[in-house]
């Protein structure tokens, strides 16, 4: 052993613990207990050791031994596309899939905490060398809480008002409150749909959230979660049990269709409220600068 053992050691071990506490299989179940996570947390293990030993060579002047953490950045991206691939793959299996921006979101956050234990092993080396283990072990607990902090994202209860509104038919036509979701021709499903189906009224906050949440992949979003934890009463080849979000274009509003099997509204509602906002599908018309006339002479 010589004098980086122990830091490097330490380092490894704050990037791992970091790792496993940025990953959890949630109510969308994935990733997989427990081959999924193995993997997720070897690779983890393979950041948090490049994090470790990139201070130590900084410090031995050994500059082009640091050049491997571009190396490591390729490889992160291979992440990326092993998560898309693999979800993409799943969800043409999904009675309600997940949609290409929810699976997009996935696997760029999957990349990202990479690198995050990358940050947090090279803090917590970097502490050790410059200053003593105690001060490394209160540098790795603000890495790891910033590293909480930075996983998580804004939700849709935070940008919306949600509200439970009745399902009626005017003739064929399905409504949520004055929102128009299909068209339903027979008797046997409208009955089905009035006995079965909920709906609820999601109101923007302000004018930026009308275009997040007419982003075709958030609504997809929150249709797939609500199937994933309430259930659905659908199979195959039965396209009026489809659920469906629609869009009032008159103030922003979107009506949201479910069928779910367990049909508590109270809990609907914490669930379409704890959908995440994907960052593809913010947008943000309020902060955008006109463009002067002259740039387009």
């Amino acid at each position: 052993m010589n004098e980086y053992t122990y830091p490097i050691v330490f380092g490894i071990m704050l990037g791992v613990i970091a790792r496993m506490i940025m990953l959890r299989t949630d109510y969308r179940q994935y990733p997989t207990y427990l081959h999924g996570k193995i993997i997720h947390i070897s690779l983890g293990f393979i950041a948090a050791s490049l994090g470790a030993v990139a201070v130590p060579a900084i410090m031995e002047l050994e500059f082009t031994a640091v050049t491997f953490l571009t190396l490591a950045a390729t490889q992160f991206r291979e992440v990326r596309n092993m998560e898309r691939n693999t979800l993409n793959e799943l969800d043409q299996l999904e009675l309600v899939p997940r949609g290409k921006t929810y699976i997009e979101g996935i696997a760029i956050s999957f990349e990202g905490r990479n690198y995050l234990v990358i940050f947090t092993a090279l803090i917590g080396t970097l502490l050790y060398i410059v200053f003593n283990p105690y001060m490394a072990i209160f540098g790795g607990v603000v890495a790891l809480v910033l590293g909480k902090g930075l996983m998580s994202g804004s939700i849709i209860k935070d940008i919306v008002d949600i509200k439970q509104h009745d399902l009626h038919f005017d003739g064929a036509g399905l409504y949520v409150d004055t929102i128009y979701i299909m068209n339903i021709g027979l008797k046997e499903r409208q009955e089905e749909i009035l006995k079965y189906g909920m709906g609820f009224i999601l109101t923007p906050k302000n004018m930026n959230v009308i275009t997040t949440i007419g982003n075709l992949g958030q609504r997809q979003a929150i249709l797939h979660d609500t199937a994933v934890s309430l259930g659905v009463f659908r199979d195959s080849g039965t396209p009026a049990l489809t659920p469906l979000i629609k869009r009032d274009l008159d103030d922003g509003r979107i009506g949201v269709f479910i069928l779910p099997q367990l049909r508590d509204v109270e809990k609907a509602i914490k669930v379409i409220g704890s959908v995440p906002v994907l960052e593809s599908a913010i947008r943000m018309p309020s902060e955008s600068k006109p463009i002067a006339k002259e740039e387009f002479e």
